[in-house]
């Protein structure tokens, strides 16, 4: 690649310092720490390009967002941030748009509905680093101990197999996590399975659509209320809890990503995966997750942004890191090569579905408080009224839509 590949970039005059933060995808149990990654990435980058140096910090997610927000905040924006979401930055035209920073092929090489998910305005801003799927999992064993004989397709086919399951003692039959950790992704998949949702073709907020009251009203009566779900709380049972239970043996079926498929078989499970089970059929649409890599203008090193960015593009650059942490590509050459890769068979179910995945309001500014009140109330949508907690919710997400606005 040279410099002048950039789309917008003029070359280097002098020397430049790129400070970049980065999130943490490793395991404090395993030591695997993005760090290592970065640091060989980094010095492989600078033998080639020995005028710009770049400096990464690596934090932890529990940090990682609230830090680039406090720098930013006292006017220290970092180069490059790959952080959870990047909208309120566009919206302040804080950032520099894909089109400064990649040529035309390299941005057209981003899979669409990803590349849609960073655009504000049709102008893509947040460029994704990482993605994941989801489908719907299930225990063989436990399946074949039932006396069940094929995957779920319907919600119906769900609450017969949990039955079935709880006859035989399973502890978790459905696990069902409405926990803050992450209950705006379990809400948003039983939403999907009945064509709602939480947006509209245009991007207004839609929680108490009637197909959004009606899937968790058929959770919160067919499952919830009849126990065909884990002895806890769903509305504080987190996601990792369900995990861990899947992983030993105790649940029958929940919905997850592809870390986790790699997971169960190293833990032995005869884990079964299809596409989520729909309302009337296997749904059509699936929940896709992204994070995202942004270029702040602050500092001016729009030339030497979009040189390092290139070259973390590169599909061996990318390849490495999804192989490093089981997750999913962004682009269409990474996902060839993904695909073409014998040890990774069991990932292109998942990438079958990344083109057409539904994916979080990321492009509305208003997105990150909304999601932060998802994931507190949502859960006691399978205690009380579906319908009240849905419309209080889209009472305030059009409440901070308005002022994210005004």
């Amino acid at each position: 690649m040279t410099l002048s590949a950039c789309g917008g970039s003029s070359p280097l005059s002098s020397d430049v310092t790129l400070h970049m933060v980065a999130a943490d995808y490793g395991d404090t149990k395993t030591g695997n720490s993005s760090a290592t990654y970065w640091k060989d990435l980094v010095n492989a980058f600078e033998a080639k390009n020995p005028h710009i140096k770049v400096d990464v910090q690596v934090l932890s997610w529990d940090v990682v967002d609230d830090q680039v927000a406090s720098m930013v905040k006292k006017g220290d924006a970092p180069d490059i941030a790959q952080i959870g979401s990047y909208a309120a930055y566009a919206a302040d035209d804080q950032l520099y748009s894909a089109d400064q920073l990649f040529t035309v092929s390299e941005q057209a090489d981003f899979i669409s509905s990803m590349a849609l998910a960073g655009s504000v305005d049709r102008v893509q801003y947040g460029l994704p680093w990482v993605s994941s799927s989801r489908m719907f999992f299930y225990n063989k064993t436990l399946f074949e101990q039932a006396g069940i004989t094929k995957a779920p397709q319907t919600w119906a086919d769900i609450e017969a197999d949990a039955k079935l399951l709880k006859g035989q003692g399973v502890q978790d039959p459905y696990g069902l996590p409405l926990g803050t950790e992450e209950a705006q992704g379990e809400a948003l998949m039983w939403m999907l399975g009945a064509e709602g949702g939480y947006t509209d073709s245009v991007g207004n907020y839609t929680f108490d659509s009637n197909a959004n009251i009606d899937a968790l009203t058929w959770v919160k009566t067919n499952l919830v209320d009849t126990g065909l779900v884990q002895p806890t709380d769903p509305a504080t049972t987190n996601r990792r809890d369900i995990f861990d239970d899947f992983l030993a043996g105790k649940a029958g079926m929940i919905m997850g990503h592809p870390t986790l498929l790699a997971q169960a078989k190293a833990a032995k499970i005869d884990v079964g995966v299809v596409p989520l089970p729909g309302q009337d059929g296997p749904s059509t649409d699936t929940l896709g997750v992204a994070d995202w890599m942004m270029a702040f203008k602050q500092n001016g090193n729009e030339a030497a942004d979009g040189k390092f960015l290139q070259y973390v593009y590169q599909e061996q650059n990318t390849v490495k890191f999804l192989n490093e942490y089981g997750l999913l590509p962004v682009t269409t050459t990474a996902s060839q090569v993904m695909r073409d890769d014998p040890k990774d068979k069991d990932l292109v179910q998942f990438l079958d579905l990344l083109p057409d995945a539904v994916f979080y309001p990321v492009d509305k500014t208003s997105w990150g408080p909304v999601s932060d009140r998802l994931k507190k109330t949502i859960g006691q949508a399978v205690h009380s009224d579906p319908k009240t907690v849905l419309s209080d919710l889209e009472i305030y997400a059009q409440q901070q839509d308005a002022t994210s606005t005004s």
